[in-house]
């Protein structure tokens, strides 16, 4: 009987995983990078099942130098859903040395300075996990070019693949010891459970970090058309060293009166593709300085404030239409049934389903 061992079906699975990705997505920004790391995730689970379902101690130098790309990678991809604009923050200028340097510096210790390898593989991983967390401390907002339909799952996506960078690199350690107290007797259990389990949970990450990146924003607006919607001045903010509450609110509250009316004339919120960058050049601002003129005024993130929008936009569906449930969801802007059924119960307490039935006006009676 032919033995396949696991790492070869995790392999297989994140395969299919990627197909999937490939055909359900139309837009390629961001698919290079995320496609390349999911590809990087099924060759190191190829490797590991030759290395330890073979004993092919031959592939151990490219786990290794495969081992330094994945957490470059990984923060390449993030870090592109934190850029606008159709780069894609993919810019060569940067890009290249992350996914060059860390290869290339380990291939040279494999080949000629062995003994630091364990460390440097373990301090890449940290360096780079606390990379990833500090750029989800902003929270979902960071991630501007995801759909906000989908940032939340997104920014989950970024959360965990960074905790899984930092617990490679503890797993690492774990395994030194081991390898120095019992031979690596529990080498391969250790290996099992964790990176098994963490290769095929990472590439479902980034498949889903992946598939909430919002489609190449459309050409930017004629002139006039831009005249006509930034009519309304914002007031200056005050400067760094002289900090103002009272104006700092004032532009807040300027900045979120342009913001509901953009949403009450264009109805931007129905728009499943609609992300923090796109919303934020509508007003010729910063997504940033949008996101925390939401946050303060507010106090709820872009996302949570949009899907207000086309929660109501749903009960005004539900309840003056028959429009079927799900063709509601897509018509108020949102492009999943979980997040929609999720947002729907966290505003509405209840249902879709169950609101219609408590909220839709009887019909009139009919005449005898």
């Amino acid at each position: 009987m032919i033995f396949v061992p696991l790492p070869f079906v995790v392999a297989l699975l994140l395969v299919l995983l990627a197909i999937r990705l490939v055909r359900t997505q139309e837009d390629g920004r961001h698919h290079r990078l995320f496609l390349a790391l999911i590809g990087a995730y099924a060759l190191q689970s190829v490797l590991i099942g030759l290395r330890w379902g073979y004993d092919i101690r031959a592939v151990l130098p490219f786990q290794v130098v495969l081992a330094s790309l994945i957490a470059p990678l990984a923060f390449l991809a993030f870090r592109s859903l934190a850029s606008a604009g159709p780069e894609s923050g993919a810019r060569p200028a940067w890009l290249w040395p992350h996914l060059l340097l860390p290869p290339l510096v380990l291939a040279g210790l494999v080949r000629f300075l062995p003994s630091p390898v364990g460390p440097a593989v373990v301090a890449l991983f940290l360096g780079y996990g606390a990379a990833l967390f500090w750029l989800a401390r902003r929270g979902p907002d960071a991630l501007i070019s995801s759909r906000l339909d989908g940032a939340l799952r997104s920014y989950r996506a970024l959360i965990f693949t960074a905790a899984a960078l930092v617990g490679s690199a503890l797993v690492d350690v774990v395994i030194s010891f081991d390898l120095d107290w019992s031979g690596g007797r529990h080498t391969p259990l250790i290996i099992a459970l964790f990176n098994m389990v963490t290769l095929l949970a990472l590439g479902a990450a980034a498949a889903t970090a992946d598939a909430g990146a919002s489609p190449a924003p459309p050409p930017a607006p004629a002139p006039e058309a831009r005249a006509t919607e930034l009519a309304v001045e914002f007031p200056a903010l005050p400067a760094p060293d002289e900090p103002d509450e009272a104006a700092l609110r004032a532009a807040d509250l300027a900045i979120l009166a342009r913001l509901d009316a953009l949403m009450a004339e264009r109805r931007l919120y129905t728009d499943v593709d609609l992300d923090l960058g796109r919303l934020a050049r509508r007003l010729s601002l910063p997504a940033r300085r949008l996101s925390e003129a939401i946050n303060r005024v507010h106090s709820m993130s872009v996302s949570h404030y949009v899907n207000g929008l086309r929660v109501a936009e749903a009960q005004r569906l539900l309840g003056e239409t028959d429009l079927p449930v799900t063709r509601v969801m897509l018509e108020a802007g949102f492009l999943t049934k979980s997040n929609f059924n999720r947002e729907f119960r966290r505003l509405a307490g209840m249902s879709p389903s169950e609101w219609r039935a408590a909220n839709r006006a009887p019909a009139p009676a009919q005449p005898a």
